[in-house]
């Protein structure tokens, strides 16, 4: 089967403050390398090598070896937009956070599991959260599932035995689960598409009792949703110079 690779990197990523003033979050560099080309190698590494880039800040500093396009209401819309600025999808895809490094096991993982919609999600979270956060739990949410299927996330809480993982914003979505977010998304008003991020989108897909399946993992990954993250990352490295080969 063919696979199609979409990286949603249409954000400027204002928590990374003036590393984001002039480029995209995602060329970031974390040892030495972009988050992007971090994303691209995973995905080529995995045999994805039918890449679109959505862009939108700072649009024209992403070029390369890869297909475009863009959402010129960036700055007025979230993920899920930036999603559909996509041409209907034909072909399984493999949806990608710009902000996050992962492996191609993760990648086959999702490839390999059934379902029209499936998320990917970190059991061993803690030890990244540690990282991250003096208290991991000001920043964690609730994340639970039923025989691989989701049943709850992105809700606040001061109790672990309410996060069985952490969402990691990589998922697959054939073109039935396409078809499935496309009727959700087109159901809402403009307000509320405008505003609608992903764990949104997900919890809209579970009050319908539409399925989203969940591949679990064990650690491999990061994410670089403030610029005390790239600092946390780069102190555990000069500490331990093989870690990235945790997520390389």
């Amino acid at each position: 089967m063919d696979y199609r690779g979409i990286i949603l990197a249409a954000g400027r990523g204002s928590r990374m403050g003036e590393a984001t003033a002039n480029q995209p979050k995602c060329l970031t560099q974390l040892n030495g390398k972009t988050l992007l080309d971090w994303q691209l190698d995973a995905l080529r590494k995995a045999g994805v090598n039918d890449i679109t880039v959505v862009r939108g800040y700072k649009s024209d500093l992403l070029e390369g070896t890869f297909d475009v396009c863009n959402n010129i209401r960036w700055n007025e819309t979230n993920m899920v937009s930036s999603l559909f600025c996509v041409e209907k999808l034909t072909a399984t895809s493999i949806v990608s956070y710009s902000d996050i490094t992962y492996k191609s096991d993760h990648i086959n993982k999702l490839m390999s599991a059934e379902g029209d919609i499936v998320i990917t999600a970190d059991l061993l979270w803690r030890d990244l959260w540690s990282l991250r956060f003096e208290n991991p739990l000001d920043d964690a949410e609730t994340f639970k599932s039923v025989n691989g299927k989701l049943t709850e996330i992105g809700g606040k809480t001061e109790n672990l035995s309410e996060i069985e993982a952490q969402y990691m914003g990589l998922l697959k979505i054939t073109a039935n689960g396409w078809d499935m977010l496309h009727e959700l998304f087109s159901s809402l008003s403009i307000e509320e598409q405008d505003k609608m991020d992903m764990t949104t989108m997900l919890n809209e897909l579970l009050k319908r009792e539409i399925h989203v399946n969940v591949v679990f993992i064990e650690g491999g990954w990061c994410e670089a949703d403030n610029w005390s993250d790239i600092t946390a990352y780069e102190a555990q490295l000069s500490r331990d110079k093989m870690w990235t080969h945790n997520w390389a």
